[in-house]
């Protein structure tokens, strides 16, 4: 007994001797230097967004006005607006195939959302991507079929592998179609008939098809193949237009993408590689909590990072001109696309959650401003449960932009092209990232504090007077709240992003 109670003693002071170290490190104040005569790198890199067609994005739809609502008040160049296969009708526009009858051309579904992605990033440059091909254009055992209800997902239409047409005249010529209605008021169709839409949108970029190392198990070849065939004909109506091309899913295990599309010599002449883009998402495992994800994430957004230097250095090779779009960066948690019901209830994350996923962005612009990435762009405007709710920007609840918004718009608002990255020493191992950068309206430090706890950050005595302006869990649904300085200190909530100006 007296040893079990020696032992338990004994416990009880390692424990307290825990916590007291637990406590010191949580307020451990954290000092860094600057040195702005010292430049790392010039930044190209554009803070942006995508937004993904589904039914809130539904004129009428409960998150709609909100949602457009916060893009147009972003104000960001290359939002990429992306009519994805879930939704059939929603997204394809000649559902059937041409008969010598008649053809089945119909936009009267994706009109209305396209016009409202237009009309909210007017005057700004743009990224399109119908990224689903009619699946009556592949070779399949049977007619694809898809739901009546336009609001009801199907995950299976992008069925066969090989083009029933191997010329790729007949899958050119859609996409020409598609274009030709937004950008050149209408097109003529397979059998003569004039369509005109009345649209005259400027279409500067088209990313051509998404996903493709997933969507219709394209291999390298087979892509470079269609997005030639799309090119070409595209450019045929719309000469000003540049292109983007991959949209990986996966870059890290489909490496052959890179040495492939970007080598000039797998095109046709004269088919340029003006852009490519790939996606990173963290995905930590089911049975993990945010007590776990402040470290799973960044874990692996440093892979995603080791990645991006890969591919960076194969692209500098091959085609140095080719400018990158990392176009979908977030987090899916496990729940993504599960249904909800009665048996299955959707649990809500922690409140902090979305600082934690806001923090990660912020973490890899930093990251990916040093490798001069031209776009890096934050996924997605909207999702909500049964659609990917942990990538959404809009909280499907109360129609407000959540902290990975404000986060998105604290970066495009400070950082951009033309921006120095100057040599910032960060302080030890707890959990803060630091960057500063020399820009056109002045000096400009981001911390993004990684960790579910308090950090006391000392700035530099030039900051006398400096705003700082956080999102944290503090500011909620709304835009970043001025932070409090005291004596040159700054205290960080757990993965608040801060940017300092002076």
């Amino acid at each position: 007994m007296r040893n079990c109670r020696f032992r338990s003693l004994c416990s009880l002071i390692l424990g307290l001797a825990l916590l007291t170290c637990g406590l010191a490190r949580a307020q451990q104040t954290e000092e860094f230097r600057i040195q702005w005569d010292k430049p790392v790198v010039v930044s190209k890199s554009s803070a942006t967004l995508q937004i993904v067609v589904n039914p809130m994005t539904r004129p009428g739809s409960p998150m709609h006005d909100a949602s457009f609502a916060a893009v147009k008040e972003l104000g960001a160049d290359y939002v990429r607006y992306v009519p994805w296969l879930p939704y059939p009708k929603l997204v394809v526009a000649e559902l059937e195939p041409p008969t010598a009858a008649r053809t089945w051309w119909d936009f009267s579904l994706i009109d209305p959302m396209t016009k409202d992605f237009f009309d909210s990033t007017e005057g700004h440059t743009r990224i399109l991507n119908f990224s689903t091909i009619p699946a009556w254009m592949f070779k399949t055992e049977k007619p694809v079929s898809y739901p009546a209800d336009p609001d009801k997902p199907v995950w299976d239409y992008t069925q066969g592998t090989e083009l029933r047409d191997p010329t790729g005249k007949e899958l050119g010529e859609y996409f020409a179609r598609l274009v030709s209605w937004y950008a050149k008021g209408g097109f003529t169709d397979e059998n003569g008939v004039r369509h005109d839409s009345g649209h005259h949108y400027a279409v500067p970029i088209w990313e051509v098809l998404n996903e493709v190392d997933f969507e219709h198990n394209m291999t390298p070849q087979q892509y470079s193949e269609r997005y030639d065939m799309i090119v070409e004909a595209i450019r045929k109506v719309s000469p000003e237009t540049k292109f983007m091309g991959m949209a990986l899913a996966m870059p890290s295990r489909t490496p052959e993408y890179f040495e492939y599309f970007l080598n000039p010599k797998n095109h046709k002449a004269g088919i340029p590689l003006d852009y490519i883009s790939y996606h990173f998402y963290a995905s930590p495992p089911a049975d993990q909590s945010i007590e776990h994800w402040q470290f799973s994430f960044f874990d692996q957004a440093d892979g995603f990072l080791n990645t991006v230097r890969f591919a960076e250095a194969i692209r500098k090779r091959l085609s140095p001109a080719t400018k990158v779009d990392l176009d979908e960066l977030g987090v899916i948690l496990s729940d993504g696309i599960g249904n909800v019901d009665a048996q299955h209830p959707f649990k809500p994350y922690p409140a902090t959650y979305w600082n934690l996923a806001g923090a990660m962005y912020a973490y890899l612009y930093i990251e990916l401003a040093k490798q001069q990435i031209d776009v890096v762009g934050e996924s997605q405007l909207i999702g909500y449960p049964t659609q990917f709710p942990s990538v959404t920007m809009v909280d499907w609840v109360t129609k407000k932009p959540n902290a990975r918004f404000w986060v998105l718009k604290l970066m495009k608002d400070n950082f951009g092209p033309g921006d120095t990255l100057v040599t910032t020493q960060a302080p030890g191992e707890n959990g803060l990232a630091a960057q500063a950068f020399l820009t056109a309206r002045g000096k400009r430090l981001l911390l993004v504090n990684k960790r579910n706890r308090v950090l006391e950050v000392r700035l530099p005595a030039e900051a006398a007077g400096a705003t700082a302006l956080t999102v944290d869990e503090a500011s909620g649904e709304g835009p970043a709240r001025t932070a409090k300085m005291d004596g040159g200190k700054l205290t960080m909530e757990p993965f608040a992003v801060t940017v300092v100006s002076w």
